[in-house]
């Protein structure tokens, strides 16, 4: 399987720090946010990454992370010119991704601790279709919401006033090749944008869409606040705890 990584977008909630790089080189921990997204790829045994991004920082991130080597991946590039939702974002890797093969897409401001090797290996015995991941959050209505009826993801709402569930849609998505058909088919969404929650219903209506959940903590990194929370996080991570 490969990975690709989606590094792009405007970041316009954590302006003015975006007005000079792109929001997935901003520092969380010790290492720039998007190393985090790599280095779980990397464990979960995906060598060969697609990174995503914009053409204000490409430069940066090969300075940075160059043809992937430090991390023990391959890594290859490609400008999103504009940003359009990430469903358009990931249809830039239709040509990356060969005929049949399954492949898992990270959000690159999406910091988690789970590691991914256990739903990676259940998406590759998954015959066909899509999977996602869910994280149970005291406050779904930021976020895509699943219902789950009989064990399958029935509807995925975004941004509902009234959630049904708890169960958000974390930003770590795995599919089989056909997703770039079904991107073909979709229309922009009211805020101008192609979704990728459009793109998980056509795979939920058709019952080809499975789930899996995270069970430590998850962060989109996004904000100013949340940036700072996933500071908190792996820095906690990260500091062994000391005797009283």
């Amino acid at each position: 399987m490969k990975g690709v990584v989606l590094a792009g977008g405007t970041g316009s909630r954590l302006r003015p720090l975006t007005h000079i790089i792109n929001k997935h080189l901003l520092p969380v921990g010790d290492m720039p946010m998007i190393q985090h997204a790599l280095e779980k790829l990397a464990e979960a045994g995906i060598e060969d990454v697609l990174v995503i991004t914009g053409k204000q920082s490409a430069g940066l991130y090969l300075d940075y992370l160059g043809g992937g080597d430090a991390l023990g991946i391959k890594l290859t590039y490609k400008i999103q010119e504009k940003a359009g939702g990430i469903a358009e974002a990931l249809a830039l890797a239709e040509d990356f991704i060969r005929p049949g093969e399954k492949f898992v897409v990270i959000l690159g401001d999406n910091l988690f601790k789970d590691s991914l090797v256990q739903m990676i290996d259940a998406f590759r015995q998954q015959e066909e279709g899509a999977m996602v991941i869910l994280k149970e959050v005291p406050d779904p209505s930021r976020y895509g919401v699943a219902t789950i009826k009989d064990g399958r993801i029935e509807q995925i709402e975004e941004k509902p006033a009234q959630p049904q569930t708890r169960y958000a849609v974390t930003g770590i998505y795995l599919y089989d090749a056909t997703v770039f058909d079904i991107i073909k088919t979709q229309a922009p969404s009211a805020r101008g944008e192609m979704e990728i929650t459009d793109v998980n219903n056509v795979y939920a209506a058709s019952g080809k869409l499975s789930h899996r959940f995270f069970t430590n903590w998850w962060i989109d990194a996004g904000t100013h606040e949340s940036l700072f929370q996933a500071n908190l996080l792996v820095r906690r991570e990260d500091t062994p705890c000391k005797p009283c």
